[in-house]
């Protein structure tokens, strides 16, 4: 199976337009364009039912004590978990594509309630979802594509995991607001084969 992008290469940086946050020289972060990057797909197994895309980002920072705070880093031996940026099912089997910017352009404050997608796709929601939970100007339900936004702090330098899995499942077996996690849990056993293509992306001029 084969998944490859217009937009970047294999482990090359991504550029600023698909992050959610872009670097500032003044407030370290500002809100960027938030675009989808182009994606495509092929070489599917001949018994794949569906697919599922996820991208996700290993290198999130498990206490959250020195984030974005001034005279202070996030050290790169601390402690990583994953955060899920991506998170979409019931993707038709067949060889295809997204273009640029087709399921996300800007940010949107409360998160995209209908995201676009392939036909018959349904999107997830996004770990943002949690990271704005209590922020009164943005909490919500992020569905679809929300792009990185690293600690402008973090001397670690994160990396992006787009992952196409094709399963042996025509539907996703869960409905509503559902998660990353769950996805990953409601297909394991039902891997036939996966596709990676991974980005890099920071906020810190150092890194």
């Amino acid at each position: 199976m084969r998944l490859v992008s217009s937009d970047f290469d294999h482990l090359a940086r991504l550029q600023p337009r698909f992050a959610f946050g872009a670097p500032d020289p003044v407030t370290h972060v500002r809100l960027s364009d938030n675009l989808n990057p182009a994606l495509a797909w092929s070489e599917l197994p001949p018994a794949a039912r569906s697919l599922v895309l996820l991208c996700v980002d290993p290198d999130v920072p498990t206490r959250p004590d020195d984030v974005n705070r001034e005279g202070r880093t996030v050290a790169t031996d601390l402690a990583r978990t994953r955060f899920y940026h991506w998170v979409m099912v019931d993707i038709a089997p067949v060889a295809g594509s997204m273009a640029t910017g087709a399921c996300s352009t800007g940010v949107t404050p409360r998160g995209k309630r209908t995201p676009s997608g392939p036909a018959g796709s349904r999107q997830g929601i996004n770990d943002y979802t949690h990271w704005f939970a209590g922020d009164p100007q943005m909490s919500g339900e992020y569905f679809g594509y929300d792009g990185p936004c690293p600690p402008w702090n973090d001397e670690r330098l994160h990396h992006y995991h787009f992952i196409l899995y094709a399963i042996d499942l025509d539907r996703y077996p869960v409905t509503g607001a559902f998660a990353g996690s769950q996805v990953e849990a409601a297909i394991a056993g039902h891997v036939l084969a996966e596709a990676r293509l991974t980005g890099t992306y920071s906020l810190n001029p150092r890194c």
